[in-house]
């Protein structure tokens, strides 16, 4: 990558540069330029979406055989994974992602589009049940012109989780990365390009989310948006598709509950709690951030947990045995820090961390040490909201009932963890517990073909999943008359 070259955007299979201010992208373990580019303009976007509709309608995209399709989605992983470490260190330099997270993101976008090819293949419509003299069924067709808007905290993943299975569908897709990590997505652009998808289906529009964002939202012809973020960006996406009786997919934000009984194997909840809440450097919307151990192992676990955290790896994203790298920007690390500093004002004690790591090869990233906060309640500030950072709140528990009372005891509900050896206790309480994703004895493990959701602020709808293709089209009822008689209604008319 270039610093020094001005990237281009992708408007509709056309790279040329944005007609929005330049900008550059910064590596965040450094603060140095990554790459400069100008954002998309509503123009842009405007031209964009009407274009993607001239070729959702006339390319013959949504007319190919499913398996037709399907051969482009396998030569698009096939792209990927040749391009795999390439794409990863692009991906490193944009977010700051210790380079072995990155290649296993890069590896998940490439089984993502495996996957989705596979579902487009296999995708069946049904003859439904007759209930009366006619041949009735159930058929899926695309939707046309559909919107992408990713995340920063892991891009080439997310990205691939929406146009996979929108391209998959038989759609054009408008893709609005997050500002700040563009790169992977206009990357991706190219490989669709290079395997097949006609160019005029896929564009990649940079720039803020307050701008482009809105702007592709509300344009009339874009049929669904699947966004991945903030909640409070979620619910204003969610009130602009309100207006337009538009759907939407909404994955938000979280402040997931971890919850280690007594009778727990202690090495692997130690292991888990630690991967759950301090890989991506807590940047993870299912970051396990609030933890509830039993009262009578609380102390040992706490002491071998705060071990465990001040040993990981803090440094260089470059480096193959970095656990954890720089922040997002130096903003997101100052928000991180009035949190911990919330937390101790409210009467909470650091256990460890609470701090910048020391020296020179610290300077100029936005890194922040593992940190545990204990003394804390439930209902207090540091424990309701979320922080986005490798920051985790513990508390003891004594009374099960409760436990589950204050375990949902928050406006989110995405995920959630439980460690236990006790299978029928493990079942009980991952029912009671209220999530979209709970994990028994393991944590923030994933499976393309599991479906990925929140409740509550956490968000609508579902990806992932064989039948995550759906949410990408329009289902149709089709009624086949086979009566040998007419109608008896209009008997008797002249």
């Amino acid at each position: 990558m270039n610093p020094n070259i001005t990237q281009q955007i992708c408007v509709a299979g056309e790279w040329r540069l944005g007609g929005g201010d330049k900008y550059a992208t910064l590596y965040p373990a450094t603060g140095e330029p990554v790459a400069y580019l100008n954002a998309a303009s509503v123009a842009d976007v405007n031209e964009a979406i009407e274009r993607a509709d001239h070729a959702f309608r006339t390319s013959g995209w949504a007319q190919r055989k499913p398996h037709e399709r399907a051969a482009v989605l396998n030569k698009v992983a096939q792209l990927i994974r040749e391009r795999g470490e390439e794409l990863a260190q692009m991906q490193r330099l944009d977010n700051g992602k210790p380079i072995t997270e990155t290649r296993n993101l890069v590896a998940s976008a490439a089984a993502t589009f495996q996957f989705f090819a596979a579902a487009c293949e296999t995708l069946e419509e049904t003859i439904t049940p007759a209930r009366g003299d006619n041949l009735t069924m159930s058929v899926y067709e695309p939707m046309g012109v559909v919107a992408a808007i990713t995340p920063w905290n892991s891009p080439i993943a997310s990205e691939a989780q929406k146009m996979a299975p929108a391209l998959a569908a038989g759609n054009a897709v408008v893709v609005k990365p997050a500002e700040v990590t563009p790169l992977a997505a206009l990357e991706l652009a190219r490989i669709c390009i290079e395997a097949g998808v006609p160019a005029g289906l896929i564009s990649v529009l940079p720039g803020k989310g307050s701008v482009i964002g809105d702007a592709i939202t509300l344009h009339p012809l874009v049929k669904r948006v699947s966004f991945t973020g903030g909640t409070s960006t979620g619910k204003h996406i969610a009130h602009i598709a309100a207006d337009k009786m538009m759907p939407v997919s909404l994955e938000l934000g979280g402040k997931s509950p971890t919850i280690v009984f007594e009778d727990a194997d202690l090495d692997h909840a130690v292991a888990g709690v630690l991967y759950g809440i301090f890989s991506s450097s807590g940047e993870s919307c299912i970051a396990g951030s609030r933890l509830f151990v039993a009262h009578r192992i609380y102390d040992s676990f706490m002491e071998r947990l705060a071990a465990g955290a001040a040993a990981l790896r803090v440094g260089d994203p470059a480096d193959e045995k970095t656990q954890l790298g720089p922040l997002i920007t130096a903003r997101h690390r100052d928000s991180i820090e009035s949190y911990v500093a919330l937390g101790v004002a409210e009467g909470g004690r650091i256990r460890v961390g609470g701090m910048r790591p020391q020296g020179a090869a610290f300077d100029k990233g936005n890194y922040y040490l593992p940190t545990i906060i204990e003394g804390v309640k439930n209902d207090w500030r540091i424990c309701q909201e979320e922080i986005f950072g490798p920051v985790l709140v513990a508390m003891p528990f004594s009374d099960e009932d409760d436990l589950i009372r204050q375990a949902n005891d928050s406006v989110y509900a995405l995920a959630a963890g439980i460690w236990t050896q006790d299978y029928k206790k493990a079942w009980r309480y991952a029912r009671a517990v209220q999530a979209g994703n709970v994990w028994i004895n393991t944590y923030k493990q994933f499976s393309i073909s599991t479906p990925f959701g929140g409740w509550r602020d956490s968000g609508l709808g579902r990806e992932k999943g064989r039948l995550g293709i759906l949410q990408y089209m329009e289902q149709k009822s089709v009624y086949w008359g086979m009566n040998h008689m007419p109608l008896p209604w209009a008997q008797g008319a002249k």
